[in-house]
């Protein structure tokens, strides 16, 4: 048998039918760095087989022993040998059933392994070990479940980051493309232990993607095709300002293997995500990108869908900005208004305010809310404030009387479902104060604070809200406003809150308004939107607010 092995121009070895060394000729003993004593009589599958990072490899995940039960001719390439000088050895084996002369069963390994020695460099990095189907479905799962989740493009990324490094590698790098096609390189995320390390000086603007290059990044940036890259990739000449900064990023970072995916949704080209290794055992393999495709094409989908929605954001912001209106200058009224948008929905509500001086002098206030949060409820808001402008213009008729018409205007030649709101005109009275009169259509109550801090709700004058169909009478109501009073209106979302009552509400917004009442009036209203708003509150905000002057006008 030993001469026969000899024989064999590769190294080899022969097992019996448990797998142990029998036989080993000088070409495997050199290779293995063993020697016959070392081999012989030893597990082949214990003593030898590894996983790529050196680990004992488990008997069910081993194709040679498998094909060794099943007695049959079998091959590979990329598996790993341990070494008798503690390195790995990668090889491409045979097995075949092999005839000693006896009446015991024999295996005969033929082997084939790159050796290098210390003086040949430093040895390549193995493969790093894939992850098994289970894990890929996994990974691939809780990306989509946790990339879907979310419509702000920031979150998306840190999530995305999260979901890649360390698991897979211990750098990330994502390379997106502006809507104004500009490549912009958003992140630059290095994975020290559970520490995520930002490099924002190796983020910023790229130069542009080069139409003809073949390099890694240009093509994943065309949306061509992924592909695995390393220092050497971008040792050459560069061909493009983008190889460029490549090569800077792989000095900088140290990496050694990379995989470059391009993000495309089906509209379009992202951008890039890059997963490199420099600390981390293994190299990527081609076996690796479907998995990495993946993973870039579902945070594609996100960062599309939460790019739509952003785009979206900045129409309604926008449109709201155009709807809501200059507040007029009242010779001795101050007037500060605010509005906050529903925090996740279209960045555009069916809340507003308006003031405007009316044809007789007065002074016309109102505050409403128009059921919806999106572009409809905000063109909505605009037919009905504009109405109410032309009401109020044109006709010299008590607050109730204009609310009246609105509200049978708005059912009859407006889609708006349902609104609530507070009108009211202000002037100054015979005795030289100054004078509210107002009507509620089914609205939170305004608000009165005095100069020392004294709270009144204006609950009279309350009547339906818009839109039921009802034909009733509206009341009026009128109060005088002390001077240095501030006159609070304002919409639901400022007040109600998820497991809270109204009257807790209420009781909230009367304390700090209370306790604001010295402020002047900017920082008053904007303090009671931070102090007073609920926490996790999910719907737009107006307030107007309207302060008297200290001394009384004398007419």
């Amino acid at each position: 048998m030993a001469g026969a092995l000899a024989a064999i121009g590769a190294p080899a070895y022969v097992v019996d039918d448990k797998g142990f060394i029998i036989a080993v000729n000088a070409r495997a003993e050199h290779l293995l760095a063993r020697s016959a004593e070392d081999l012989l009589g030893h597990d082949a599958h214990d003593l030898l087989h590894r996983d790529a990072r050196g680990r004992q490899m488990p008997t069910s995940r081993c194709g040679m022993r498998q094909a060794f039960h099943a007695g049959r001719t079998a091959q590979s390439e990329g598996d790993w040998f341990a070494r008798g000088d503690g390195a790995l050895l990668s090889v491409s084996w045979m097995i075949t059933p092999y005839d000693t002369g006896g009446p015991e069963a024999a295996t005969l390994v033929v082997f084939h392994g790159d050796q290098q020695s210390e003086e040949a460099g430093p040895r390549p990095e193995p493969a790093a070990e894939p992850l098994g189907e289970l894990e890929r479905l996994a990974l691939l799962a809780e990306t989509t479940t946790r990339l879907t989740s979310t419509l702000d493009v920031d979150e998306t990324l840190r999530r995305l980051v999260a979901l890649v490094v360390p698991r897979l590698a211990d750098w990330v790098v994502i390379d997106l493309i502006t809507e104004r096609d500009e490549v912009w390189r958003t992140a630059v995320i290095h994975a020290d232990g559970d520490t995520l390390v930002h490099h924002e000086d190796l983020e910023g603007p790229m130069p542009p993607v080069p139409e003809e290059s073949p390099m890694p990044l240009s093509r994943a940036l065309r949306g061509v095709a992924s592909t695995l890259a390393g220092p050497q990739t971008y040792q050459q000449a560069p061909d493009s300002g983008i190889a460029v900064e490549q090569h800077r990023l792989f000095e900088a970072t140290g990496i050694r293997s990379a995989a470059i995916a391009p993000i495309r949704s089906t509209r379009e080209v992202l951008g890039a995500l890059t997963l490199g290794r420099a600390d981390q055992a293994g190299d990527f393999t081609t076996a690796d990108l479907p998995l990495i495709e993946d993973i870039a094409r579902r945070a594609a989908v996100a960062l599309d869908n939460a790019r739509l929605y952003q785009r979206q954001r900045k129409v309604a912001e926008t449109m709201q900005n155009h709807l809501l209106p200059q507040l007029p200058r009242v010779p001795g009224l101050e007037m500060v208004a605010r509005y906050l948008p529903a925090p996740d929905a279209s960045q555009v509500g069916g809340d507003w305010y308006d003031a405007f001086r009316l044809s007789d002098g007065a002074t016309a206030l109102a505050v409403g809310d128009v059921v919806g949060h999106d572009l409809e409820a905000a063109a909505g808001m605009a037919q009905v404030r504009n109405m109410l402008r032309a009401y109020a213009w044109s006709q010299r008729e008590p607050p109730s009387r204009i609310v009246e018409r609105l509200d049978e205007a708005v059912t009859h030649i407006t889609s708006v479902p349902m609104a609530t709101m507070v009108f009211g005109r202000v002037k100054v009275a015979d005795a030289g104060h100054w004078e509210l009169s107002w009507t509620n259509a089914g609205h939170p109550p305004p608000l009165l604070v005095s100069r020392d801090g004294l709270t009144r709700y204006l609950t009279e004058g309350h009547g339906i809200l818009l839109g039921t169909g009802a034909r009733e009478p509206r009341p009026d109501a009128t109060a005088v406003l002390p001077p240095g009073s501030t006159l609070l209106l304002y919409t639901d979302g400022l007040i109600e809150a998820v497991g809270h009552s109204l009257d807790e509400g209420l009781g909230r917004l009367r304390q700090f308004a209370a306790a604001l009442a010295h402020r002047p009036l900017a920082s008053f209203t904007d303090q009671l939107l931070r102090r007073v708003r609920p926490v996790g509150n999910d719907d737009d905000v107006a307030l107007f607010a309207l302060r008297t002057p200290v001394e009384t006008r004398v007419s």
